[in-house]
């Protein structure tokens, strides 16, 4: 319970500063908080191992293991690639945390990431129909954590980095992506910077503005809007007219700190000089002047961002306040302020910019293509074909992207990541844009039946009477 009380207690300061009692949606997030423990106590753990194969009778493990398995690892032995064909390899990635900065804990170590690499492998099976093993590593060197995935990637077809702070979570991916031939991916980076990506084209569709035309800031400077300025300078967003935010203000090349960026943060450094603050010095009021775009993945309190601030914007602006468990500023005072379209992380209020939208679309999509590698051209792939499938469902200021419900359209976006990964020369499996569909769309919707044939089992225990402890329903 320390931790709920913890998120909300960030809440409710944040509401006392503001001179008003803890509003409904600090109230909602503490007893979202409270009910995540008890359900935690109640099923210990949200994923389990289960058998693929029949097993009839003990007769039937002399194929599933020895003798007769013995012939499968000769096959593997000679030919190493057949490791994806005669396994489960094809299906399986790791969720790697060493735990220092997870959601807005924090740096809380492997044993407390737990849960939340538990819940990403849920979010894997249930929307993507990959099998992911949680793996919280206990260390703090970079290099000790590329070590240690190194000498388990025989085991996966992909591997997903989680929570890991900035800027080590930079040097571990590059260094895991030059040296494995699998799909590596940071999602706090990759995932959450695709989400931003197609939520924005969007957005900016009902705004009546262009990618190329518009003046951004990004609030935080670290793993996610690091990315995402990176995606959205591919995209053609004029770098000079991104304007990045940290506790110290804009970044650009002459700040005080910027040989210390140079020694220690090679990525934000290089933003620095490639955007050169937007033209613009100071702090985040500077910076939203006349903005256009306020991308937030910064500090989950609301406040951080004011009303005030959002009113100096351009009209009808664009606010995305992505800060987990608690948005930078809440929705109704973004749109009190003349927000035209407001986003957050957050699955309970309208337009959830959530990387659960993308990262179990791109790795069914790199799986199926058994593709080597998940560069920057995959990324927005993945980005443009989620955007442009909400467009053809139906485009609202509260629909900008869909959500997890809306499930028939991530077996386009695997489909077009996989796709993109064979015109890339990246794939080991060649296959028409409609074999990959179907193969995803198979693969995708099976969880959801595997899930409802447990629960009518009873296989699966039912949510508990949540007037009634817990304890008592064992």
């Amino acid at each position: 319970m320390a931790q709920a009380a913890e998120r909300t207690t960030g809440a409710e300061r944040s509401e006392r500063r503001r001179g008003r009692a803890p509003s409904p949606e600090a109230e909602q997030t503490e007893a979202l908080s409270e009910r995540a423990v008890r359900l935690a106590e109640f099923y210990q753990g949200k994923v389990e191992t289960v058998p693929k194969v029949p097993v009839r009778s003990l007769a039937d493990f002399s194929v599933w293991y020895t003798p007769g398995i013995a012939q499968v690892s000769r096959e593997i032995a000679r030919a190493p690639e057949r490791s994806f064909d005669l396994t489960g390899r094809w299906n399986t990635i790791a969720v790697v945390t060493d735990g220092s900065r997870v959601l807005g804990l924090g740096d809380i170590g492997p044993r407390a990431a737990l849960p939340v690499m538990e819940g990403k492998a849920l979010l894997f099976k249930f929307l993507g129909g990959v099998d992911a093993i949680p793996l919280p590593v206990d260390t703090k060197s970079p290099a000790e954590l590329v070590e240690t995935v190194l000498r388990l990637a025989p085991a996966f077809g992909g591997i997903n980095l989680e929570d890991i702070a900035s800027p080590k979570c930079f040097e571990v991916l590059e260094e895991l992506q030059k040296r494995l031939p699998i799909p590596v991916w940071h999602d706090d980076q990759l995932g959450t910077a695709a989400a931003t990506v197609a939520g924005l084209l969007n957005a900016l569709h009902l705004t009546d503005r262009s990618i190329g035309s518009i003046r951004t800031v990004l609030l935080g400077a670290g793993a996610a809007n690091l990315a995402t300025a990176r995606l959205l300078v591919a995209l053609g967003h004029a770098p000079r007219r991104l304007s990045l935010v940290d506790h110290r203000g804009i970044l650009h090349g002459e700040r005080e700190d910027i040989d210390e960026m140079m020694l220690h943060n090679r990525w934000k450094y290089r933003i620095a000089l490639e955007t050169h603050g937007g033209g613009r010095t100071g702090g985040l009021d500077e910076a939203l002047a006349g903005a256009d775009v306020l991308l937030a993945a910064s500090t989950p309190v609301p406040g951080t961002v004011t009303p005030a601030q959002v009113r100096s914007m351009a009209p009808r602006p664009i606010v995305f306040a992505l800060a987990n468990p608690l948005p930078e500023i809440w929705p109704a005072d973004a749109h009190a302020a003349g927000a035209a379209v407001v986003a957050t992380g957050r699955s309970d209020f309208p337009n959830q910019v959530n990387n659960s939208l993308i990262f179990p679309a791109v790795f069914r999509g790199v799986l199926d293509a058994r593709a080597r590698s998940i560069p920057d051209e995959i990324v927005l792939t993945a980005a443009q074909e989620l955007a442009g499938r909400t467009r053809g469902a139906g485009l609202t200021a509260e629909h900008i992207l869909p959500t997890m419900d809306e499930r028939e359209v991530f077996p386009h976006v695997a489909a077009a990541v996989a796709v993109r990964a064979v015109e890339l020369g990246l794939a080991r499996t060649r296959r028409s844009r409609e074999e990959f569909y179907e193969r995803a769309e198979a693969l995708m919707g099976r969880p959801a039946t595997l899930v409802r044939a447990l629960a009518r089992s009873r296989l699966t225990s039912p949510m508990p009477d949540e007037r009634r402890s817990p304890r008592s329903r064992r």
